[in-house]
């Protein structure tokens, strides 16, 4: 599957994400990508079925709940990706985003 995000979207999420949300970033990684022992995590790509994330010099992709055609439904992804990690991990989550 080609990825339905432009270079520049893809950009612009991997900045949002690693300049606004590292830290949530490392959540996802520690409880969805099967790194719990992660200290920091770096959003590397998007692309309509994933996140990629590297850490520690492995990729670590955590899939979308479903195939993403939109740039604004990678949002909605990750709030919910974010959310599943608080949960696994005992974490309160932050109100809303």
């Amino acid at each position: 599957m080609s990825n339905p995000f432009t270079d520049e979207a893809v950009a612009a999420i991997k900045r949002h994400m690693n300049d606004d949300h590292a830290a949530d970033a490392l959540l996802i990684v520690r409880a969805l990508g099967g790194r719990p022992d992660a200290t920091a995590a770096h959003t590397t790509n998007v692309d309509g079925e994933a996140i990629y994330f590297e850490v520690a010099g492995d990729e670590i992709r955590v899939p979308w709940s479903t195939t993403l055609t939109e740039r604004a439904q990678v949002r909605t992804e990750v709030v919910k990706l974010y959310e599943q990690a608080c949960a696994a991990l005992g974490v309160p989550a932050r109100g809303a985003h």
